[in-house]
């Protein structure tokens, strides 16, 4: 079995930045290199969107089209941890973001409890 916990979530004015974490336990070595690993996020009224996504190796990165050049995903394998850096918030980002993992490229394999993000206009 594997968990995800999130952190970092919380209030940030437009513009502004925050740092999501999520650490991995149970089967840490076989979901870093079994899954992809990345982040959800669920706005109110609105769909799941793969925000960001890290591949089994860690070599190569997506990103959806409005976060490119201000959201960075990382991991940290000697942590079991997952990052992603937002820089530049917009308002419309405000949801509720979820650590995820999956062997597919919708990572819906797992998802940890969630973290908010509210980004204040």
């Amino acid at each position: 079995q594997v968990q995800l916990v999130e952190s970092g979530g919380g209030l940030a004015q437009t513009g502004g930045s925050l740092r999501l974490s999520c650490v991995v336990s149970g089967d840490t070595f076989s979901t870093l290199s079994s899954y992809y690993m990345g982040w959800v996020r669920q706005a109110p009224g609105k769909e799941h969107e793969v925000v960001a996504r890290v591949s089994r190796t860690g070599v190569s990165t997506y990103y959806k089209d409005s976060v490119k050049g201000r959201f960075t995903i990382s991991r940290d394998t000697a942590k079991n941890t997952i990052y992603l850096q937002m820089n530049s918030l917009k308002p419309e980002e405000t949801a509720v973001y979820y650590c995820a993992a999956g062997v597919s490229l919708s990572l819906s394999a797992y998802r940890g409890q969630g973290t908010q993000v509210t980004v204040s206009s």
